[in-house]
């Protein structure tokens, strides 16, 4: 566990390390879902991992899911990117994936392990939710 401030981290930082510890989680969860062919594996987890999945994940999230504190770390990561044309996907997608990566990072560093699976089951299945409406 690394000491963490969650109104002077370095967002950025934490994205980097939210970004890995979100892909490990979903990589897992694409892996028991049965399949064996590692194509089919990654199309999947890409629905999961990408800046638009993740820009939903955190918009329904931010509505009553998250705690202020955690709703206030989002926030200061998606405010603090500056992304000029991300691939695939809109700016302000990109800057709330950032800051959803952000969060992860967050409670991952500050050893919240019971409180990171909550936040990255609950944004797998608003994201499975939405991708089957």
């Amino acid at each position: 566990m690394i000491e963490v401030d969650s109104k002077a981290s370095n967002t950025t930082a934490l994205a980097y390390i939210g970004d890995a510890v979100y892909e490990v989680y979903v990589r897992k969860y694409v892996m028991g879902k049965g399949m064996v062919r590692v194509d089919k594996m990654n199309s999947l987890a890409i629905s999961y991992v990408c800046a638009d999945g993740q820009a939903k994940a955190a918009r329904e999230l931010m509505k009553g899911f998250l705690t202020d504190e955690e709703v206030s770390l989002l926030k200061r990561g998606r405010n603090h990117t500056n992304t000029n044309k991300p691939r695939g996907s809109t700016p302000i997608a990109y800057k709330l994936a950032t800051g959803f990566e952000a969060l992860v990072g967050f409670l991952y560093l500050h050893g919240d392990a019971e409180r990171l699976e909550q936040v990255v089951f609950e944004a797998i299945r608003i994201i499975e939710e939405e991708s089957h409406e």
